[in-house]
């Protein structure tokens, strides 16, 4: 299979040399191509993360039992660009590294590996308004809307891991409006079929809505910092961004709604419940400092945590409770950063222990966010279930 993408991509390039216009460009920008016509255009960007992971248990006061882990997080190959007029974008953006891929070959799935991670078109239809159609991610927490190419640390929080509602099929509508000079009102209403991305089997008995809005007062971040970890690009003066989202999952069927694993029975019969999930978070950019802070949780209706089939046996539970993350970044002149994050998870009784984390990063961006070096020490504080020392480090290269 990934033999076959490599083959169209260097069909694709090899098209663009024929009937279309190469734009120069610099490094990190990606290979851009126009048609001759100017009836489409198209970049294709491809990316790595190489990683290390060191693990040791912190428990009264001393380290032990070691553990290192060698892997490629991330290898991504990504194409976006518009057809026959701006109004229409698209994007598709494929994921290679065995942990993009990981724990999906299951029968949900047609049991392949999950390769797709972004395929879909939006349509500037009317002004302000676009309708998007396709499987991309949907409007949830900031931490997860951003790349995984453009954060603070080496990866997301752990509120991120355990609450985030990230990718699905479906149809979002989105618009935004200016009022007064700079203060910006932006408005995503999305629904789709609740099971996550690249699910074969024929839905499930309900749907997932979510709606998010989201206020940025004093104007545009440069370079859609609103969505860019660190303070990549200065900003002259503040900037800030606020934001509340909701969604509602239809007789959800897997553990954290549109991901972990699908809940069933002995027999394979699929069991769920709704589940509701709710997401505050802010950025905030001046000059040199950048903070970021999200608050989320996620319940079910019937208020707790497992799910039950017809007779009353417990087949499964889902992944509810509450979290909140803060981080605060300081970028110096020679675009070295520092930067600090307090992660707080309270699950539900019965779910998982309570944890907190506490981070220190330090990163050097050569490039920007295309070519950097990044390292962290998390110490995880798990109450009554042992705690960890982590360190990682991670070097990116984005074509």
């Amino acid at each position: 299979m990934i033999k076959r993408l490599m083959l169209i991509s260097l069909v694709l390039l090899g098209l663009g040399h024929l009937k279309a216009q190469l734009i120069p460009t610099k490094f990190g920008q990606g290979l851009q191509v126009v048609g001759k016509d100017s009836s489409y255009y198209m970049k294709l960007g491809l990316r790595f993360q190489n990683l290390y992971v060191g693990k040791w248990d912190a428990n009264d006061g001393e380290l032990n039992h070691y553990q290192s882990n060698f892997l490629v997080r991330r290898s991504r190959l990504k194409l976006n660009g518009w057809a026959l007029s701006p109004k229409i974008k698209y994007k598709l953006e494929i994921g290679f590294s065995n942990r993009d891929n990981s724990g999906t070959s299951q029968a949900e799935h047609s049991s392949p590996v999950s390769l797709i991670l972004d395929a879909w078109v939006q349509w500037n239809f009317y002004k302000n308004f676009s309708v998007k159609y396709g499987q991309a991610k949907w409007p949830g927490n900031r931490e997860r809307i951003i790349s995984s190419a453009n954060l603070q640390f080496v990866d997301r929080s752990v509120l991120n891991s355990r609450f985030n509602i990230d990718r699905d099929f479906g149809v979002q509508l989105d618009h935004h409006k200016t009022l007064g000079e700079n203060f910006i009102v932006k408005n995503t209403v999305a629904i789709g079929p609740g099971e996550g991305r690249n699910v074969t089997r024929a839905n499930q008995d309900g749907y997932a809505y979510a709606y998010k809005i989201e206020a940025l007062p004093f104007g545009k971040f440069a370079s859609k910092g609103d969505y860019v970890g660190s303070a990549i690009k200065r900003e002259e003066t503040p900037k800030l961004a606020v934001a509340f989202a909701y969604q509602t999952n239809q007789n959800s069927i897997r553990e954290r709604g549109e991901l972990g694993k699908f809940i069933t029975d002995s027999l394979g019969n699929y069991h769920g419940e709704t589940v509701h999930n709710m997401f505050v978070d802010a950025m905030f950019k001046y000059k040199a400092v950048s903070i970021m802070a999200e608050y989320a949780q996620r319940k079910a209706k019937d208020g707790t945590a497992e799910v039950q089939d017809g007779s009353g046996n417990v087949v499964g539970s889902f992944y509810t409770g509450k979290a909140f993350n803060i981080q605060l970044g300081y970028m110096m002149e020679n675009n070295w950063e520092v930067a600090v994050r307090y992660t707080n998870l309270d699950p539900d009784v019965g779910v998982a222990a309570d944890e907190n984390q506490y981070t220190l990063g330090l990163s050097k961006f050569i490039v920007g966010h295309k070519l950097k070096f990044q390292t962290d020490l998390t110490y995880a504080d798990r109450f009554n279930s042992g705690n960890n020392l982590i360190w990682r480090t991670q070097f990116e290269v984005h074509f």
